[in-house]
């Protein structure tokens, strides 16, 4: 029977110290390569991703597959040093982090798994055209912060209407710590995030160490790599939710610009299907990767 270890330790990264996990099975697949994942937020720490450690061992319905999966903290947040310059945040940074994590853990052939903010990381390095990026698994990820946002709100219309003047209200005021403001926006978040009631604790977990820089779309308000989606050409997975904040117009995109990617769309989910339908979602994952490396 197959058994796994969990290791975790920390990079030295700009004077920092960046913690990761990675989970490995006693008997790793040569031909399996490893699954490099990236949280999302920006700055909600790894921790809601916890199922996608049964990509490494027996469980949800798939079989072991004998590949490692490695977990991090970005910088800012979880486990990872917390810098409190808001100026050292950057786009920039985090690709150059990523590359970081690679060169320390010799993750020199990966399978590069992003979810929401991650997902827009992976897009990043993977525009870069780095060696040994194998495929790319982008799950409810947009191609553009400004089509999220106006598809985000629309999402808002589909909210009593005093929840969306609520919501209205302080955001326009700048009072988003108010606790009215706080309760109408559990209220979208467990429409359009997850569904799931109670919310599973690993997503309470992340939530508890969110990080408080670089968070939310200010720094990243901008970004829009739609025109570039051509330039990527490893085969790739869209995964989202038919309920997710990331809109199905949004993966839409994302799935015209990039020639041959694959999309899978939970039809009981919003924005956490591995966490809202995982049993599927690991399976989708596996099948994917696996017909990935027979194709190499």
């Amino acid at each position: 029977m197959m058994t796994i270890s969990a290791v975790e330790d920390f990079i030295s990264f700009h004077g920092h110290q960046v913690w990761y996990r990675i989970i490995k099975p006693d008997q790793e697949d040569s031909k399996k390569l490893p699954l490099l994942c990236l949280h999302g937020g920006p700055g909600v720490p790894h921790d809601y991703l916890e199922p996608l450690e049964a990509m490494a061992t027996p469980a949800a319905g798939i079989a072991a597959t004998g590949r490692r999966v490695i977990f991090y903290d970005q910088l800012g947040c979880g486990n990872s040093d917390r810098p409190t310059d808001p100026k050292l945040y950057s786009i920039d940074l985090f690709k150059e982090e990523l590359f970081a994590i690679r060169r320390a853990l010799d993750l020199d052939q990966i399978h590069l798994f992003g979810q929401s903010w991650g997902g827009c990381l992976a897009l990043e390095h993977a525009l870069s055209q780095p060696a040994g990026l194998v495929s790319l698994v982008l799950a409810s990820t947009p191609s553009s912060i400004q089509q999220f946002i106006t598809e985000a709100y629309s999402l808002m219309n589909e909210l009593p209407i005093e929840v969306q003047q609520i919501i209205r209200k302080h955001e326009a005021d700048g009072s988003i710590q108010d606790p009215e403001y706080k309760q109408a926006m559990e209220l979208f978040n467990h429409s359009f995030l997850c569904r799931i009631d109670p919310w599973p604790s690993c997503l309470t977990s992340a939530y508890s160490k969110v990080g408080t820089e670089f968070r939310g779309a200010g720094k990243i308000i901008d970004w829009n790599i739609e025109d570039r989606l051509s330039e990527i050409i490893v085969p790739t997975l869209l995964l989202s939710g038919r309920y997710d904040e990331v809109t199905p117009t949004c993966v839409e995109t994302v799935h015209q610009g990039i020639s041959g990617s694959e999309w899978v769309l939970f039809e009981n989910s919003s924005h956490m299907p591995h966490l809202e339908e995982t049993e599927r979602f690991l399976q989708v994952l596996s099948e994917f990767l696996n017909r990935v490396e027979t194709a190499l």
